[in-house]
């Protein structure tokens, strides 16, 4: 029997009582299944785990996904680092509120990241929570987002002139990052988006990837993300993860944003990221 201790923001859990260097058995995978979807976001800390263990683990949560603009590990073709070296002067990766890979045909269910260095301060990573968002958003806006899609791209991070570009790689950024044109195609997907385990609705845009909603003018069409952006990180809807080595921390795409924080200046940090599809395609959303 596994222990959840809830944060006590909006999501969030910490689960005590488990070993993930070795296979968890169906209940107990089951538990940690379930601790995920209730709380959106959870630790699991003080983890002695090879980059195998991570593996193992994942792909018992759901199937692998696809890391699209970062380069795998040698020898662990669905693991990716998250690497920043002490010297580093390029701006912190994922500093933009997303929700990971928001603009593939069929985004992740899920990210997973195990700690393998962590600085003595800094580095935490916001959550919110777009089940509250969507939730308190006044009757009139969510009449008027009815039916609607949010575009989405990956052009502002991973096109040649975005933000993990060109002129960041002239820079000498250490993370495997593989920019190109592919990060110009946009999807759409539902802006309020019904989450297909829990059946809640979730409020499914972000700053990171979110361009434009379908069929409005473009005018009109940022206006109202400005204000859906704006509404969406509202301190009660937020959760501060604090980090510690050997932390194995979950969290759901579907019913989440994210951003890394810094604060860490003249310190290594680096872990390691798994991707974790949908079980079976969601088919909510277009190509363009």
């Amino acid at each position: 029997m596994i222990q959840i201790q809830p944060s006590g923001a909006a999501c969030g859990a910490t689960l005590f009582g488990i070993d993930l260097s070795r296979p968890l058995d169906t209940d107990t995978l089951a538990e940690v299944r379930a601790a995920w979807l209730a709380h959106g976001v959870v630790a699991i800390p003080n983890q002695t785990m090879s980059i195998e263990d991570l593996e193992r683990f994942t792909l018992a949560i759901g199937p692998r996904g696809e890391d699209p603009f970062i380069a795998p590990i040698p020898g662990h073709a669905h693991v990716v680092e998250i690497r920043r070296e002490a010297d580093e002067k390029a701006p912190i990766f994922a500093e933009s509120w997303h929700s990971d890979w928001s603009f593939l045909p069929t985004p992740p269910a899920g990210t997973a990241l195990l700690a393998a260095i962590i600085p003595p301060a800094g580095g935490d990573t916001l959550f919110a929570d777009q089940y509250a968002a969507w939730d308190a958003l006044p009757g009139a806006m969510k009449s008027r987002l009815e039916g609607r899609v949010g575009i989405h791209s990956a052009r502002r991070g991973y096109s040649r002139e975005g933000l993990y570009g060109e002129k960041d790689h002239a820079a000498g950024r250490s993370m495997a990052i593989r920019f190109g044109d592919a990060a110009l195609k946009t999807r759409t997907h539902p802006i309020a988006r019904v989450h297909p385990e829990t059946g809640r609705t979730a409020l499914f845009v972000s700053p990171g990837y979110t361009l434009g909603i379908e069929g409005m003018g473009k005018d009109e069409s940022q206006a109202v993300l400005s204000e859906l952006f704006e509404h969406q990180i509202r301190p009660e809807f937020i959760y501060r993860h604090q980090w510690a080595p050997g932390m194995l921390l979950m969290w759901d795409n579907r019913c989440l944003i994210h951003r890394a924080t810094g604060g860490y200046e003249g310190h290594r940090r680096l872990l390691h990221r798994v991707t974790i599809s949908e079980h079976t395609p969601a088919g909510t959303s277009a190509a363009h």
